[in-house]
């Protein structure tokens, strides 16, 4: 089943993408994509192998006050929508470094649109590894063969499809892995003596239900504050300063479409992680709390070994649908920047040469990412994939969503103060992560890197407009 699944949804990807003329078909599918589409493919992007087999894995060990992080997911697309999509819809822009290159100047264009490269590959790398997981349980292959199956399957419909296969083939992915997760509910139902009355009964007698942590200790990750501040500003830069999403977003036929799909995947992801988080507490009582080597491998486990061999390949389906929906919209985000923030910058080559330059983008991006996810697995032992792909998105989060926020307010128009934000930013937040994790948890890097950014591009700006006025006088 997993292997017709991987056939037929190639397939299909690659027939989606036929009678292409050019890149704006290509990475923007001509900008006419239905908003309901684009939501649920915004939420597929973003979903990913890792909330599928993380997610629970958070609420085996611990509680459900990961969902407080969802809370502010919700706040920040709702900020989005009013602060920077009119500044995207103003204009033609190709990619979210455009309006960058527009307000400062094409260096700081380029120097953000590959800081999102750098990042994109090294988080989404470690979830393409994630994906390992369940294939070499299944085949018994090893982790590096299992990524190259997976890795190749997706980059076909890529390559082939475009935006137009990445959206459709998201919509039809994400339906598939919900219903995964939903079918995993009802499973536990009977698989878990009582069922899910015996298991709330037992999370609620154990303390895990817990949803609402008020501690204002910074060292702790899941807390309302940490929630709804950290939360909210990752969605802000996730969703409002990277290609990965814009792209989706820039995809749709108007301003008040690309508004309902930013706000209304915000509450379809919502929904999505309470469904994951309660998953984790049936596993919790279904094996009795047992400790495992990771947490991202409990529920790969049990769809593997405790659900019937049929039931078990649907669902381990909907675990490749959830990568490949992730992978695949990546590879053609950052086939997209490279495209247009860079070849299109330093050449007037036409629309045709263009897609030219995407179609081969792409296949180098495929294989850089599959190379990363392999050089992942020495690092995966006893981590939850999930934090270690938040947390390297977060480092260079905040400096980017800076840079937005000083072009959108209008604080300098100076590039070179604005980089030097972006670059501050990024570095001490990359101390923070090697140095003092242990006291600032990851969802304050955004909002750190952010105000680093905002205050030095500031700051700096001034002075240097100072210095070019008192050398005129």
């Amino acid at each position: 089943m997993l292997f017709l699944y991987l056939l037929g949804i190639t397939g299909w990807g690659v027939w989606l993408g036929r009678g292409q003329r050019g890149s704006s078909d290509y990475f923007l599918g001509n900008r006419g994509l239905p908003w309901p589409a684009v939501m649920l493919s915004v939420v597929a992007t973003e979903t990913s192998t890792l909330t599928f087999l993380s997610i629970p894995g958070i609420s085996y060990l611990g509680t459900l006050t990961f969902l407080q992080v969802t809370f502010g997911y919700l706040l920040g697309r709702i900020v989005i929508a009013g602060l920077l999509l009119p500044a995207y819809f103003r204009g033609d822009l190709s990619t979210a470094y455009v309006l960058l290159g527009s307000h400062f100047g094409e260096t700081t264009q380029k120097v953000s649109s590959a800081v999102f490269m750098v990042t994109r590959l090294l988080s989404d790398a470690v979830r393409l590894f994630v994906t390992a997981i369940p294939m070499a349980f299944i085949t018994g292959w090893s982790y590096p063969v299992s990524i190259g199956v997976i890795g190749l399957a997706t980059v076909v419909y890529t390559y082939f499809g475009g935006i137009k296969a990445v959206v459709w083939v998201d919509v039809v992915q994400m339906c598939l892995y919900v219903g995964g997760a939903m079918v995993s509910i009802i499973a536990l139902q009977t698989l878990v003596p009582g069922g899910w009355s015996e298991i709330i009964t037992s999370a609620r007698e154990a303390g895990k239900m817990t949803i609402i942590e008020s501690s204002f200790d910074l060292s702790v990750p899941y807390t309302i504050w940490a929630g709804v501040i950290g939360g909210g500003f990752l969605t802000m830069a996730s969703h409002g300063a990277d290609q990965l999403i814009v792209q989706r977003i820039l995809s749709c036929g108007d301003i008040t479409a690309a508004k309902k799909a930013m706000i209304g995947s915000g509450m379809v992801v919502l929904s999505q992680i309470f469904i994951f988080l309660v998953v984790g507490l049936g596993l919790w009582r279904y094996y009795d709390a047992a400790a495992f080597a990771s947490s991202d491998q409990i529920f790969a486990e049990f769809l593997v070994e405790a659900l019937p061999p049929g039931i078990s390949g649907l669902l381990v389906a909907g675990v490749f649908a959830a990568a490949m929906s992730s992978l695949s919209s990546s590879i053609n985000a950052l086939a997209s920047a490279t495209t247009y923030d860079f070849f299109a910058v330093m050449s007037q080559k036409g629309d045709a040469a263009l897609l030219k330059v995407g179609k081969l983008s792409t296949l180098v991006w495929s294989a850089l990412l599959i190379g990363g996810a392999i050089l992942f697995i020495p690092f995966s032992e006893g981590s939850a994939a999930v934090e270690v792909a938040l947390s390297i998105s977060s480092i260079a989060y905040g400096g980017l969503l800076g840079a937005f926020l000083v072009a959108v307010f209008s604080i300098s128009k100076d590039q070179l103060s604005v980089i030097s934000g972006i670059v501050l930013a990024i570095g001490t937040v990359t101390f923070i992560w090697i140095f003092a994790r242990d006291t600032v948890a990851w969802p304050w890097f955004v909002p750190i890197g952010s105000a680093i950014t905002v205050l030095v591009a500031g700051m700096l700006g001034r002075v240097r407009a100072n210095s070019i006025r008192e050398s005129k006088s």
